[in-house]
């Protein structure tokens, strides 16, 4: 059972800043906006094209050449029926406007939404990005200093332990053990543990595309330790589960603070902003 992401306040009210959307609306059907066209827009053509008929009759009714009939009250009568008719005839006009006008609409929303939907790929590529990067870390620790402590199919219990677990995990996109290894390092960790055990519990949400809960995580890691060589890494995350949401303002504005706080940062950061600017149109 997955257990839920405990964020700061911080992350919550720093990511506000960003603008961060909710979850995409459930997408409509392709061809929606096409059955309403053709149901409610011929049904619509017929009406109108049936009150065109009255008021070419009720002025044939009038008198062959034009002219109202000798009657004054027949030629009133006559002359407000056909201003009646004309009235329904535009106003069913209007109507016919409106929907095409909404059909438009919803034919944009959903491009909009196919198009956040092929932006999931962002965080595939960032979440193998920093996979590799947790591998070499585990890689660069002295092999003697697993040996040294609990036998090798004792549990994780430490802070350290729990990180290098977790970090195993996510290379082998085991994305819940990785979770769960993260939250338990957050309860004892402190200082850059916790920094890296946040980090950790960003990725592994990342993993499993709960990414408006990740993008928090994220915000959070970056909170806890602004300064750091983790904080670019943080708001890059940011970036990249904003841009799976479909939200480029917001993933514009975190790449901005990025290059705002890290003017020269690593090449590998500058490189990926470069990327994530692409896909988000960011100017």
């Amino acid at each position: 059972m997955k257990a839920r992401v405990m964020t700061g306040q911080g992350a919550r009210q720093g990511l506000a800043a960003f603008g961060v959307a909710a979850l995409l609306a459930t997408t409509a059907p392709a061809g929606w906006a096409q059955d309403v066209s053709s149901r409610e827009g011929i049904a619509l053509q017929n009406q109108i094209l049936a009150l065109r008929q009255e008021v070419e009759q009720a002025q044939s009714s009038r008198g062959g050449d034009g002219s109202a009939p000798a009657a004054a009250s027949g030629g009133g009568s006559s002359g407000d029926l056909v201003s009646q008719l004309l009235e329904r005839v535009s106003l069913l006009e209007q109507q016919q406007r409106d929907m095409r006008g909404e059909i438009d609409q919803l034919t944009n929303d959903l491009q909009q939404k196919t198009a956040a939907l092929a932006k999931q790929i962002a965080d595939n590529q960032f979440a193998a990005q920093n996979g590799a990067g947790g591998a070499a870390a585990g890689a660069a620790a002295p092999a003697s200093a697993a040996a040294s402590t609990a036998p090798a199919e004792s549990a994780p219990t430490t802070p350290d332990e729990l990180l290098k677990a977790g970090k195993a995990a996510l290379v082998k996109k085991d994305y819940d053990t990785a979770h769960d290894d993260a939250q338990a390092a957050l309860h004892n960790a402190k200082g850059a543990f916790k920094v890296d055990a946040q980090f950790l519990l960003a990725q592994s949400l990342a993993g499993q595309k709960q990414y408006r809960q990740s993008a928090l995580a994220y915000y959070e890691a970056y909170s806890l330790s602004p300064k750091s060589t983790r904080a670019p890494d943080a708001l890059l995350g940011v970036t990249a589960t904003l841009l799976a949401l479909g939200d480029k303002k917001a993933a514009c504005q975190a790449l901005s603070k990025l290059h705002a706080e890290f003017p020269d940062p690593a090449k590998r950061v500058s490189n990926a902003a470069d990327i994530y600017a692409q896909r988000g149109g960011c100017g």
